[in-house]
């Protein structure tokens, strides 16, 4: 694409791009294209062996930039790591059971929540460790949560079949999602933060406002649990995915089916879209994995070679590579385009079930 001329489109839509700020866009803009043209054939090798907790490990997480990473346990504490380093920075204590949902406040990163069995959620200082708010009010242990884009809120999700939302300024809640009738196990604010997505062992996953807290749709179509849902970049779509084995892409305005993206012969442990949103990756508990055309809904790639179920899916911040975590002990790192298997990360002597990619997307973490 030529970068004058795309510029000069957006410039026709988007009068806070000036003419003299337009050469510094035209700047922007090739260095995009430079990055993304730029050839990948990035080798990941074992950087560090952290043996982070005492009992097994819950999730990981990256801050933006990757120089820190979090890990929630069963020990009931979250560990700070210096990513360089491999040093623990701090851990946070306080919880009364399992720190089972952890997360940065990204893209800030200076806030972490942890949602623990012990029906809390703690909002924490990344910087000092600090415990700067305790959220009480759901009735059974909280298995999921996140912050919006804006961080302005948290939200939580929990075995008592509610999602609660809470300001982090205040340290009050805001709202309680009522509405499903079993456990809610997953959730995601789009990235504009006017909707919160839930999904339930009820089969189904729910569309809320979140100014009001009033459920706007209920996305049903599943015949199992509902695993995994996800908001794609420009909040257009939804992708969910269930134990009945499929995958389903909604309308994320009008709560509608789109597609049913079938192929996989055991469960759907993990959904998600790409950063563009052109593509949707799907983790079996068959031991496969699978990519979709989001705009086409066809299987662009199989991939095969795991030993074991796969729980956890996601793709580099680049979007042609994608890293699968499996029971088998280890991850593998695949071509989003062809299904090609570029690497196997071996190391584990257990099953891996969390992994990520910094946003540079040359470090990988994996948990187990």
């Amino acid at each position: 694409t030529d970068a004058v001329a795309l510029v000069e489109e957006i410039r026709k839509g988007e009068p806070l791009i000036t003419a003299s700020c337009k050469e510094h866009v035209i700047h922007l803009v090739r260095r995009l294209q430079e990055k993304l043209e730029g050839k990948e054939d990035h080798k990941f090798y074992l950087f560090k062996v952290l043996r982070a907790h005492i009992l097994p490990l819950t999730n990981v997480a990256f801050n933006k930039s990757g120089s820190r990473f979090i890990t929630g346990s069963y020990d009931r504490t979250c560990k700070v790591w210096d990513t360089a380093s491999g040093e623990e920075l701090r851990t946070l204590e306080g919880h009364g059971n399992v720190v089972y949902a952890i997360a940065f406040n990204n893209p800030y990163g200076d806030k972490i929540a942890t949602g623990s069995f012990d029906k809390t959620c703690k909002l924490w200082s990344t910087e000092t460790g600090k415990c700067y708010h305790t959220f009480r009010g759901h009735s059974a242990e909280i298995v999921c949560l996140s912050f919006n884009l804006q961080s302005t809120l948290v939200a939580t999700g929990s075995m008592d079949t509610t999602a609660k939302l809470w300001d982090i300024e205040k340290g009050e809640e805001i709202v309680t999602l009522s509405g499903h009738s079993a456990e809610i196990i997953a959730l995601s604010f789009n990235t504009t933060g006017d909707r919160i997505i839930t999904g339930s062992f009820d089969h189904t996953v729910a569309v809320w406002d979140v100014s009001t807290g009033r459920m706007l749709h209920t996305l049903i179509g599943h015949r199992g649990e509902v695993s995994s849902a996800q908001f794609n970049w420009d909040c257009s779509l939804i992708v969910t995915g269930s134990m009945d084995k499929t995958c389903m892409l909604w309308n994320a305005m009008t709560g509608t089916h789109i597609a049913t993206l079938t192929g996989h012969s055991d469960e759907i442990l993990d959904v998600c879209f790409d950063y563009a949103g052109q593509r949707i990756a799907t983790a079996s508990a068959d031991g496969s994995a699978r990519v979709y055309n989001a705009e086409t809904k066809k299987c662009i790639a199989k991939l095969e070679g795991h030993g074991g179920e796969i729980s956890k899916i996601c793709f580099n911040p680049k979007g042609n590579r994608v890293l699968t975590a499996s029971s088998d002990k280890t991850a593998r790192l695949w071509d989003a385009a062809t299904g090609d298997c570029l690497q196997i990360l071996e190391g584990h002597t257990d099953e891996i079930f969390s992994c990520a990619f910094n946003y540079k997307g040359d470090i990988i973490i994996t948990g187990n």
